[in-house]
């Protein structure tokens, strides 16, 4: 299956069936992810995979967001809600370490993250952190896809309740976007027979010339 007819299988599953999706996959997803597109290469959000069947029903208590407790895979994308000059340093390390180059090579490539990043209000980086996660979260619904697993990235949940129970404050983090894997229930979700509706090309897209 190509790229563009998974996207057109996916669709954001309404149920689930109780059907577990295999450790390898997982993996790959998360893989992908880790592969994503992100600014500066920083990766300013971490990845949360819950499984136990307890927390899921917790965290999806008082959400109309069945999926959180129905998937077999739930994943919270948590951005930091501030950079420090702590994890510019540590990102440093990573580079100098994985490209086998001094770290003092790096030292104008530091400088521009520091005027670009850490001149910024809090708010300012926390709000970009998310968009960043955002970006990685379009990669996972596509690598998904590709693996024939169906997935809903889903928002209406209660945050302050998910940074309490995953203990995300303490790690400086916030939830900002989830993603529910597993495997479709055709027999109860109405909309996984329905066409996908989108617009046609020529009105979403415009060329400059």
């Amino acid at each position: 299956m190509n790229t563009i007819e998974s996207l057109k299988w996916r669709y954001a599953t309404k149920k689930f069936r109780d059907r577990k999706v295999p450790a390898e996959a997982i993996d790959k997803i998360l893989e992908s992810i880790n592969l994503s597109a992100s600014s500066t290469g920083l990766q300013p959000y971490r990845i949360i995979v819950v499984e136990n069947p307890s927390l899921k029903d917790a965290l999806a208590e008082g959400s109309f967001n069945t999926q959180i407790a129905t998937c077999s895979h739930l994943l919270v994308f948590a951005a930091f809600t501030k950079i420090t000059i702590e994890q510019l340093d540590a990102y440093m390390q990573q580079i100098a370490l994985q490209r086998e180059i001094p770290v003092e090579a790096l030292a104008e490539f530091k400088t521009a993250l520091i005027g670009g990043i850490l001149s910024r209000r809090d708010e300012e980086n926390a709000a970009w952190a998310a968009r960043q996660a955002y970006i990685a979260l379009g990669t996972a619904l596509i690598s998904a896809a590709e693996l024939k697993i169906d997935s809903t990235p889903m928002e209406g949940f209660d945050a302050e309740k998910f940074d309490s129970l995953l203990n995300l404050k303490s790690q400086g983090l916030t939830s900002v976007v989830t993603l529910a894997l597993g495997y479709r229930d055709e027999e109860h979700d109405v909309y996984a027979a329905l066409k996908k509706v989108r617009l046609p090309i020529n009105e979403l897209v415009s060329f400059v010339k």
